[in-house]
Protein backbone atom coordinates (compact mmCIF):
# COMPACT_ATOMS: atom_id res chain seq x y z
CA UNK A 1 0.00 0.00 0.00
CA UNK A 2 2.82 2.49 0.42
CA UNK A 3 4.09 2.11 -2.43
CA UNK A 4 0.93 2.69 -4.07
CA UNK A 5 -0.09 5.70 -2.63
CA UNK A 6 3.16 7.00 -3.11
CA UNK A 7 2.84 6.88 -6.94
CA UNK A 8 -0.63 8.39 -6.32
CA UNK A 9 1.24 11.18 -4.46
CA UNK A 10 3.73 11.48 -7.41
CA UNK A 11 1.34 11.89 -10.00
CA UNK A 12 -0.72 14.43 -8.11
CA UNK A 13 2.85 16.67 -7.14
CA UNK A 14 4.65 15.84 -10.36
CA UNK A 15 2.62 14.95 -13.12
CA UNK A 16 2.15 16.58 -16.82
CA UNK A 17 -1.30 17.43 -18.14
CA UNK A 18 -1.68 15.44 -21.25
CA UNK A 19 -4.60 15.30 -23.83
CA UNK A 20 -6.22 11.74 -24.32
CA UNK A 21 -8.06 11.61 -27.81
CA UNK A 22 -9.74 8.33 -26.81
CA UNK A 23 -11.35 9.67 -23.78
CA UNK A 24 -11.35 13.59 -24.97
CA UNK A 25 -10.05 14.22 -21.25
CA UNK A 26 -7.18 15.56 -19.52
CA UNK A 27 -4.96 13.44 -17.62
CA UNK A 28 -1.92 14.25 -14.90
CA UNK A 29 0.28 11.74 -15.90
CA UNK A 30 4.29 10.28 -15.37
CA UNK A 31 6.56 7.87 -16.79
CA UNK A 32 7.42 4.79 -15.32
CA UNK A 33 6.73 2.85 -12.09
CA UNK A 34 8.15 -0.38 -10.25
CA UNK A 35 6.06 -1.62 -7.77
CA UNK A 36 6.84 -5.04 -6.07
CA UNK A 37 4.31 -7.53 -4.30
CA UNK A 38 5.98 -10.03 -2.23
CA UNK A 39 3.30 -12.94 -2.16
CA UNK A 40 5.85 -15.89 -0.66
CA UNK A 41 3.52 -15.30 2.34
CA UNK A 42 0.10 -15.37 0.79
CA UNK A 43 0.19 -11.64 1.35
CA UNK A 44 -2.31 -10.12 -1.76
CA UNK A 45 -1.69 -6.68 -2.62
CA UNK A 46 -5.29 -5.53 -2.14
CA UNK A 47 -6.11 -1.68 -1.45
CA UNK A 48 -7.37 -0.50 1.65
CA UNK A 49 -7.21 3.15 1.36
CA UNK A 50 -10.73 1.96 -0.30
CA UNK A 51 -13.06 -0.90 -0.48
CA UNK A 52 -12.12 -3.32 -3.75
CA UNK A 53 -14.26 -5.42 -5.50
CA UNK A 54 -11.49 -8.04 -5.40
CA UNK A 55 -13.32 -10.95 -6.52
CA UNK A 56 -14.32 -9.30 -9.77
CA UNK A 57 -11.06 -8.49 -10.65
CA UNK A 58 -9.80 -12.61 -10.32
CA UNK A 59 -13.01 -13.14 -12.40
CA UNK A 60 -11.08 -11.19 -15.13
CA UNK A 61 -8.15 -12.66 -14.90
CA UNK A 62 -9.80 -16.00 -15.37
CA UNK A 63 -11.74 -14.78 -17.81
CA UNK A 64 -8.08 -14.01 -19.70
CA UNK A 65 -6.93 -17.45 -18.66
CA UNK A 66 -9.80 -18.83 -20.29
CA UNK A 67 -9.74 -17.17 -23.45
CA UNK A 68 -12.72 -15.28 -22.75
CA UNK A 69 -13.82 -13.17 -25.99
CA UNK A 70 -17.30 -11.87 -25.51
CA UNK A 71 -18.39 -9.42 -21.92
CA UNK A 72 -21.20 -11.73 -21.55
CA UNK A 73 -18.90 -14.48 -20.52
CA UNK A 74 -17.13 -12.15 -18.19
CA UNK A 75 -20.38 -11.36 -16.60
CA UNK A 76 -21.34 -14.93 -16.18
CA UNK A 77 -18.36 -15.12 -14.02
CA UNK A 78 -19.00 -11.59 -11.83
CA UNK A 79 -16.75 -9.12 -13.77
CA UNK A 80 -18.85 -6.55 -15.40
CA UNK A 81 -15.65 -4.40 -16.56
CA UNK A 82 -15.80 -5.20 -20.15
CA UNK A 83 -19.28 -4.63 -20.75
CA UNK A 84 -18.53 -0.39 -21.65
CA UNK A 85 -15.86 -1.03 -24.02
CA UNK A 86 -17.60 -3.57 -25.59
CA UNK A 87 -20.99 -1.99 -26.21
CA UNK A 88 -20.67 2.14 -25.91
CA UNK A 89 -16.39 2.25 -27.66
CA UNK A 90 -17.93 4.17 -30.78
CA UNK A 91 -14.64 3.38 -32.41
CA UNK A 92 -15.54 -0.31 -31.54
CA UNK A 93 -19.01 -0.13 -32.81
CA UNK A 94 -18.46 1.15 -36.09
CA UNK A 95 -15.13 -1.29 -36.54
CA UNK A 96 -15.67 -4.03 -39.32
CA UNK A 97 -14.31 -6.83 -37.17
CA UNK A 98 -16.61 -6.10 -34.16
CA UNK A 99 -19.08 -9.43 -34.47
CA UNK A 100 -22.05 -8.41 -32.37
CA UNK A 101 -23.39 -7.30 -29.07
CA UNK A 102 -20.61 -8.10 -26.48
CA UNK A 103 -17.71 -8.99 -28.88
CA UNK A 104 -14.51 -7.76 -27.29
CA UNK A 105 -12.32 -8.76 -30.97
CA UNK A 106 -8.94 -10.53 -30.64
CA UNK A 107 -7.48 -8.77 -26.95
CA UNK A 108 -6.76 -10.80 -23.77
CA UNK A 109 -8.02 -13.98 -23.54
CA UNK A 110 -7.68 -14.25 -27.57
CA UNK A 111 -3.99 -13.70 -27.54
CA UNK A 112 -3.04 -15.86 -24.59
CA UNK A 113 -4.88 -18.78 -25.37
CA UNK A 114 -5.21 -18.70 -29.36
CA UNK A 115 -2.39 -15.93 -30.99
CA UNK A 116 -1.85 -16.79 -34.68
CA UNK A 117 1.32 -16.85 -36.65
CA UNK A 118 1.62 -15.63 -39.89
CA UNK A 119 0.61 -19.26 -41.47
CA UNK A 120 -2.46 -18.96 -39.33
CA UNK A 121 -1.05 -21.86 -36.71
CA UNK A 122 -2.87 -21.06 -33.13
CA UNK A 123 -0.58 -21.08 -30.42
CA UNK A 124 -2.08 -21.48 -27.07
CA UNK A 125 1.02 -19.53 -24.59
CA UNK A 126 -0.57 -20.38 -21.65
CA UNK A 127 -0.71 -23.81 -21.81
CA UNK A 128 3.24 -24.04 -23.38
CA UNK A 129 4.25 -21.83 -20.47
CA UNK A 130 2.12 -23.92 -17.78
CA UNK A 131 3.95 -27.29 -19.36
CA UNK A 132 7.34 -26.12 -19.11
CA UNK A 133 6.59 -24.97 -15.51
CA UNK A 134 5.16 -28.18 -13.92
CA UNK A 135 8.36 -29.63 -15.62
CA UNK A 136 10.62 -26.91 -13.99
CA UNK A 137 11.17 -25.95 -17.15
CA UNK A 138 12.47 -21.85 -17.03
CA UNK A 139 14.07 -21.47 -20.84
CA UNK A 140 13.84 -17.57 -20.28
CA UNK A 141 10.88 -17.48 -22.67
CA UNK A 142 7.97 -18.52 -20.10
CA UNK A 143 6.18 -15.67 -21.55
CA UNK A 144 2.46 -14.83 -22.25
CA UNK A 145 1.53 -11.85 -23.93
CA UNK A 146 -1.34 -10.20 -25.20
CA UNK A 147 -0.28 -7.64 -27.18
CA UNK A 148 -0.24 -8.52 -30.84
CA UNK A 149 0.87 -5.17 -33.19
CA UNK A 150 -0.53 -7.20 -36.29
CA UNK A 151 -4.65 -7.51 -34.77
CA UNK A 152 -4.83 -4.38 -32.84
CA UNK A 153 -7.24 -2.88 -34.79
CA UNK A 154 -9.53 -6.17 -34.00
CA UNK A 155 -10.06 -5.18 -30.25
CA UNK A 156 -12.18 -3.19 -28.55
CA UNK A 157 -9.23 -2.36 -26.39
CA UNK A 158 -5.37 -3.23 -26.77
CA UNK A 159 -4.40 -4.91 -23.75
CA UNK A 160 -3.29 -2.29 -20.69
CA UNK A 161 -1.10 -4.83 -18.36
CA UNK A 162 0.20 -7.08 -21.80
CA UNK A 163 3.27 -9.26 -20.50
CA UNK A 164 3.80 -11.36 -18.07
CA UNK A 165 6.82 -13.75 -18.11
CA UNK A 166 7.60 -16.32 -15.29
CA UNK A 167 10.46 -16.79 -13.85
CA UNK A 168 12.24 -20.21 -11.56
CA UNK A 169 15.16 -20.00 -9.01
CA UNK A 170 15.05 -23.39 -7.51
CA UNK A 171 11.74 -24.32 -6.55
CA UNK A 172 10.36 -20.39 -6.22
CA UNK A 173 8.21 -19.06 -9.17
CA UNK A 174 8.68 -15.38 -10.10
CA UNK A 175 6.24 -12.92 -11.98
CA UNK A 176 6.86 -9.79 -14.05
CA UNK A 177 4.53 -8.60 -15.14
CA UNK A 178 4.20 -5.17 -17.69
CA UNK A 179 1.66 -2.91 -18.27
CA UNK A 180 1.54 0.13 -20.78
CA UNK A 181 -0.89 2.33 -19.19
CA UNK A 182 -2.29 2.75 -15.54
CA UNK A 183 -5.69 4.58 -14.66
CA UNK A 184 -4.41 4.82 -11.15
CA UNK A 185 -7.51 5.65 -8.88
CA UNK A 186 -9.58 2.59 -11.16
CA UNK A 187 -8.12 0.15 -13.28
CA UNK A 188 -4.65 -0.21 -10.98
CA UNK A 189 -6.19 -1.72 -7.88
CA UNK A 190 -7.49 -4.70 -9.94
CA UNK A 191 -3.84 -4.87 -12.15
CA UNK A 192 -2.54 -4.82 -8.49
CA UNK A 193 -4.74 -7.44 -7.45
CA UNK A 194 -4.09 -9.28 -10.79
CA UNK A 195 -0.47 -10.13 -10.41
CA UNK A 196 -0.40 -11.06 -7.19
CA UNK A 197 -2.80 -13.56 -7.66
CA UNK A 198 -1.49 -14.65 -10.58
CA UNK A 199 1.67 -15.38 -9.15
CA UNK A 200 -0.20 -17.64 -6.65
CA UNK A 201 -2.27 -19.42 -8.42
CA UNK A 202 0.15 -20.87 -11.29
CA UNK A 203 2.47 -21.32 -8.17
CA UNK A 204 -0.32 -23.60 -6.81
CA UNK A 205 -1.27 -25.40 -10.07
CA UNK A 206 2.88 -26.42 -11.03
CA UNK A 207 3.68 -27.35 -8.22
CA UNK A 208 6.25 -23.96 -7.26
CA UNK A 209 6.68 -21.93 -4.27
CA UNK A 210 5.27 -18.18 -5.21
CA UNK A 211 7.80 -15.66 -4.41
CA UNK A 212 7.96 -11.96 -5.62
CA UNK A 213 6.21 -10.08 -8.27
CA UNK A 214 7.68 -6.73 -10.68
CA UNK A 215 5.48 -4.93 -11.44
CA UNK A 216 6.28 -2.50 -14.26
CA UNK A 217 4.33 0.25 -15.55
CA UNK A 218 4.88 3.00 -18.38
CA UNK A 219 2.17 5.89 -18.31
CA UNK A 220 0.19 6.51 -15.18
CA UNK A 221 -1.99 8.78 -15.20
CA UNK A 222 -5.05 10.48 -13.32
CA UNK A 223 -7.85 11.88 -15.42
CA UNK A 224 -8.63 15.32 -14.37
CA UNK A 225 -11.97 14.13 -12.91
CA UNK A 226 -10.35 12.16 -10.87
CA UNK A 227 -7.76 14.36 -9.57
CA UNK A 228 -9.89 15.76 -6.53
CA UNK A 229 -11.28 12.17 -4.94
CA UNK A 230 -7.57 11.21 -4.89
CA UNK A 231 -5.85 14.08 -3.34
CA UNK A 232 -8.75 14.69 -1.03
CA UNK A 233 -10.19 11.78 -0.11
CA UNK A 234 -8.38 8.50 -0.66
CA UNK A 235 -5.20 9.80 -0.05
CA UNK A 236 -5.65 11.62 3.27
CA UNK A 237 -7.04 7.49 4.35
CA UNK A 238 -4.29 5.59 6.61
CA UNK A 239 -4.03 2.11 4.80
CA UNK A 240 -4.42 -0.88 6.60
CA UNK A 241 -2.24 -4.42 6.68
CA UNK A 242 -2.67 -6.59 3.80
CA UNK A 243 -4.72 -9.75 3.45
CA UNK A 244 -4.28 -13.30 2.82
CA UNK A 245 -5.16 -15.12 -0.21
CA UNK A 246 -6.88 -18.28 0.86
CA UNK A 247 -6.66 -20.77 -2.48
CA UNK A 248 -9.23 -23.70 -2.51
CA UNK A 249 -6.86 -26.82 -2.09
CA UNK A 250 -8.73 -28.18 -4.70
CA UNK A 251 -7.58 -26.61 -7.66
CA UNK A 252 -4.71 -28.28 -8.37
CA UNK A 253 -4.48 -28.10 -12.63
CA UNK A 254 -4.78 -25.52 -15.33
CA UNK A 255 -8.05 -27.57 -16.53
CA UNK A 256 -9.41 -26.79 -13.22
CA UNK A 257 -8.81 -23.12 -14.08
CA UNK A 258 -10.56 -23.58 -17.14
CA UNK A 259 -13.48 -25.84 -15.76
CA UNK A 260 -15.45 -25.48 -12.66
CA UNK A 261 -13.30 -22.73 -10.84
CA UNK A 262 -15.34 -19.36 -9.76
CA UNK A 263 -14.55 -16.11 -7.68
CA UNK A 264 -15.40 -17.84 -4.70
CA UNK A 265 -12.75 -20.64 -4.26
CA UNK A 266 -10.69 -17.53 -3.10
CA UNK A 267 -10.82 -16.11 0.26
CA UNK A 268 -9.31 -13.18 1.66
CA UNK A 269 -8.14 -13.50 5.17
CA UNK A 270 -7.88 -10.07 7.79
CA UNK A 271 -9.20 -7.68 4.85
CA UNK A 272 -9.72 -4.41 6.54
CA UNK A 273 -10.63 -1.33 4.52
CA UNK A 274 -12.37 2.06 3.95
CA UNK A 275 -15.44 2.98 1.75
CA UNK A 276 -15.58 2.75 -1.43
CA UNK A 277 -14.69 5.36 -3.80
CA UNK A 278 -16.90 5.97 -6.98
CA UNK A 279 -14.25 7.28 -9.33
CA UNK A 280 -15.71 8.67 -12.70
CA UNK A 281 -14.44 6.54 -15.47
CA UNK A 282 -13.08 6.94 -19.21
CA UNK A 283 -14.34 4.67 -21.97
Amino acid sequence: MKSYLELCRRVIDEGVWVENARTGKRCLTVINADLVYDVSDRTLPVLTTKKMQWKAAIAEMLGYLRGYTSAAQFRAIGCNTWNANANDNEEWLNNPFRTGEDDMGRCYGAQGRDWRNPEGMRIDQLRNVYDDLRQGIDNRCEIMTFMNPGERDRACLNACMHTHTFSILEDRLYLTSYQRSDDLPLGHGFNQVQVGWLLMVMAKITGLRAATAYHKIVNVHIYEDQVELMRDVQLIRAPFPLPKLVINPAIKTLEDLETWVTPDDFELEGYRHHPGINYPFSV
